[in-house]
């Protein structure tokens, strides 16, 4: 197991580095906007290095997983040609279910029949969708990767599930190799091919570990709960309000607080802190009895809620602009670079 993530870890940072070189860095880039939170062109290809690092090295180390891992790589390669041409909404989503379809098939029967497995297509689809929303600062999604897989390569192993804890352990040691280039100042994004693929993965390994009876269903949720609790409140909270939930947008927590002055540093910081803490909360709850799982749920519910209502007390929606916050001085005379092309759904600038 050791062997296997220091093997992604090396290799990840070795991708990274040849990709930051190489001249798909200078074609693939995410270029500054109105609803940007960077302010300077960078490229958008650290997701591919990512995956290269770990995808390989746990279908070597763990075969069983050859499966999963293969529906990833396949729906990074779809996402890095959407990172290129912007295909249209329909057909990313017709991808992403289709990949959620063949991760539940390949998974098996689960308790709960076709309601289940229709459900868990739903979630899995979200999941990647919310983690490409959710990475739009710098430090933000590869910290969600290593503190949520690292939490499901636990949780794994101690199950006996030797081979979703490789797969999950070489994701979370990739994603802290990415660190190394995305730590703020990021000089690598994740772009779409990262984010989408590693959204789907946390779904997929997720709804495994569900179907195999390895952990209660809100495991993989409280592992992931910092991006999903953003994601999920932005989205109904706009529906709410009738907004056009296409459209580009910085009303996620997240950009309210790097919109209200906070910077990508403080950021990254303070939501490493909160990931780790879930990811312990989220170890321990797991062999505790049912009485006291639902106790650190319940905490966990109302510490969102008191973070949820301390931002919107002190950087709330822009009155007049629903679909974007208040930019902070600092962002308003950005380095834009010369007609960059209007943001689009699912793209790092527009979660």
């Amino acid at each position: 197991m050791s062997g296997a993530l220091a093997a992604a870890f090396a290799l990840a940072l070795a991708a990274l580095a040849a990709l930051r070189r190489s001249p798909l860095a200078g074609r693939l880039v995410d270029h500054p906007n109105e609803r940007s939170l960077h302010d300077r062109p960078t490229p958008r290809i650290g997701g591919l290095g990512l995956l290269a690092g770990a995808l390989p090295v746990a279908a070597i180390a763990a075969p069983e997983v050859a499966g999963i891992a293969a529906v990833a790589a396949a729906l990074s390669l779809f996402s890095a040609l959407d990172d290129a041409r912007s295909l249209p909404v329909a057909s990313r989503l017709a991808a992403h279910l289709a990949a959620a379809v063949l991760a539940v098939a390949i998974a098996g029967p689960a308790a709960g029949g076709w309601a289940a497995a229709a459900l868990a297509v739903l979630a899995i689809a979200w999941m990647a969708n919310l983690f490409n929303f959710m990475d739009g600062a710098d430090g933000l999604a590869g910290g969600m990767a290593v503190a949520g897989f690292a939490t499901l390569a636990v949780a794994a192993g101690a199950a006996g599930a030797g081979d979703l804890a490789v797969l999950a352990g070489a994701l979370a040691a990739a994603s802290l190799a990415f660190l190394v280039f995305n730590f703020p100042p990021a000089s690598l994004f994740m772009g779409d091919a990262g984010s989408v693929a590693l959204g789907f993965l946390a779904g997929a390994i997720g709804w495994e570990g569900v179907a195999r009876g390895l952990w209660p269903a809100w495991l993989p949720l409280l592992a992931f709960s910092p991006f999903i609790v953003d994601a999920t409140v932005t989205l109904l909270r706009r529906l709410a309000a009738r907004e056009p939930v296409w459209k580009a947008h910085r009303t996620h927590y997240y950009q309210r607080l790097v919109t209200g002055g906070w910077s990508h540093r403080r950021l990254a910081f303070a939501a490493w802190a909160l990931m780790a803490s879930v990811a312990a909360s989220a170890l321990a709850a797991r062999g505790e009895p049912a009485g006291r799982q639902s106790a650190i749920l319940a905490a966990w519910v109302l510490a969102y809620f008191a973070i949820g209502i301390a931002i919107d007390r002190r950087h709330p929606r822009a009155p007049g602009d629903p679909g974007a916050a208040t930019q902070h001085p600092e962002l308003q005379n950005n380095n834009r670079a010369p007609n960059a092309a209007a943001p689009r759904p699912g793209s790092r600038s527009t979660p």
